[in-house]
């Protein structure tokens, strides 16, 4: 084994153990500071502590309602996020691509966009005829304008070499939307989606806490009302446990899906990322014979 694979196996040993150790360290802490009632301005007594929470969850792993409460969460979560994915990246995409799109739907995205998605609960009483609905459709517009917007400034950053490339050899608009546009912004749209998912979560568990039924956000609620404050804290968990992993799900895929960008290796100069992000790989070897440096490249303009 070379010096240099050592270093680099030992490297991630390290930042293994940091990671390890970072939240262990945080839960110690908690530990000391509610097992003594400190009292230096942030009050701990009133604080559960980590037995009582770790107790608490083991109990309730044991009991239906809690799996169910993570079924209806998980489901709105899917059902939302799904929509706000589909409708934000074609909107993005329009909005991009077309003055007609950028017209008409730009100047309402940019007053709606403000409007935080938990302000929006009256609305969804009026329209909608059940609680279920409405907590979906929170969890849509809240997810929808990060995905819009990343997919929106993503397809207005490529290069507009690779297009008319397309075009030149040609490849009709849809070819282009297909072989172009949407790969060249992928990195875009995954960043949008990362960011949308942790923001849904934020809404349906303020959602369920204020017209749900069943649901974790409902559940948290309802421990504090009762003054359970080891449920509260099981609540918390379970919330970002399920934020965790459902974020690292949507990074996992968008890295598995842009799989053809260039990544940095040891010893090996990276692709800049703005030649990267634009470049899909099924236009690499069509493209190969023309002469990008004599080619202009002005900024790209919506058409009509």
């Amino acid at each position: 084994m070379s010096a240099g694979s050592r270093r680099t196996g030992a490297t991630s040993a390290g930042r293994r153990l940091v990671r390890v150790a970072s939240p262990l360290a945080a839960l110690g802490i908690w530990q000391l500071l509610t097992s003594y009632d400190v009292d230096l301005w942030l009050r701990f007594a009133q604080f559960p502590t980590v037995v009582e929470v770790a107790s608490a969850l083991g109990d309730r792993i044991g009991t239906e309602a809690y799996w169910q409460d993570l079924g209806h969460s998980l489901r709105r979560i899917a059902v939302g996020f799904l929509l706000a994915a589909v409708l934000g990246v074609a909107a993005g995409t329009a909005v991009a691509r077309s003055r007609w799109a950028a017209d008409i739907l730009g100047p309402l995205v940019e007053v709606v966009r403000p409007i935080p998605a938990i302000a929006l609960v009256p609305v969804a009483i009026l329209l909608l005829p059940t609680n279920e609905q409405g907590i979906v459709f929170i969890t849509c517009a809240a997810a929808l304008f990060p995905v819009l917007v990343s997919t929106r400034h993503a397809v207005r950053a490529l290069n507009p070499v690779w297009e008319e490339a397309v075009l030149t050899l040609g490849g009709s608009r849809a070819r282009v939307l297909f072989s172009v546009v949407l790969p060249g912004a992928l990195p875009g749209i995954f960043g949008g989606l990362s960011v949308g998912i942790g923001v849904s979560w934020i809404c349906v568990i303020s959602a369920e806490m204020i017209s749900g039924e069943y649901g974790v956000g409902y559940r948290t609620w309802q421990d504090y009302t009762v003054v359970d404050y080891p449920g509260v804290f099981v609540g918390m968990a379970t919330i970002g446990a399920l934020g965790w992993l459902t974020s690292t799900a949507v990074e996992t895929l968008g890295r598995r899906v842009t799989a053809w960008l260039p990544r940095p290796t040891a010893g090996v100069t990276a692709v800049g990322p703005a030649r990267a992000a634009s470049t899909p790989a099924s236009l690499a070897s069509a493209s190969a014979s023309v002469p990008v440096s004599a080619v202009p490249r002005p900024e790209k303009e919506p058409v009509p």
